[in-house]
């Protein structure tokens, strides 16, 4: 698209309703948008925020802890939601499989399972805490760096076929 360029008069306006996207559509982009929004509002917003504002760390720790576990259940069900709405039977399909959406999905999801399952268990038992806290930290970040790439993939607007 030239934004420099004339304007078409006979080109159709762009419009807000667009009836021509179907529901899977939007359910994709509410669940990469609501996965990678969810990351970073508890992530790099709430949980600092808890630490700076309870009384004590452990406090804040406790809470972390509950956040970030439905946090990593929203994950789960916001990729799946996207591997299940993006699979299309028709001849469009609504992600950029080929440019490595899938892989970011399925990634953040097992991240947000490894943190569950395998790091937060020892955060919380204070098992070699500096270690366990940092491997969750880049896990985090990762999935986030998943999320954000799920979501730009799925509202990338990509051209039509040359005619």
């Amino acid at each position: 698209m030239n934004v420099d360029g004339p304007i078409d008069p006979d080109r159709e306006p762009l419009t807000v309703d667009r009836p021509d996207v179907d529901w899977k559509s939007r359910v994709v982009v509410l669940a990469a948008a609501l996965w990678w929004g969810s990351v970073t509002t508890i992530g790099f917003i709430v949980v600092p925020m808890l630490f700076a504002n309870l009384p004590t760390p452990a406090l804040a720790g406790n809470m972390a802890a509950r956040l970030f576990s439905a946090e990593a259940w929203i994950a789960v069900g916001c990729g799946m939601l996207l591997l299940f709405a993006a699979r299309s039977e028709s001849d469009v399909t609504l992600m950029d499989w080929r440019g490595g959406a899938l892989a970011f999905v399925i990634a953040g999801v097992l991240l947000a399972l490894l943190s569950e399952f395998g790091v937060a268990p020892r955060i919380v038992a204070r098992e070699n805490l500096k270690l366990w806290h940092g491997v969750g930290s880049g896990m985090y970040l990762l999935q986030w760096l998943c999320a954000g790439v799920g979501l730009w993939k799925v509202t990338t607007v990509r051209s039509a076929a040359p005619s």
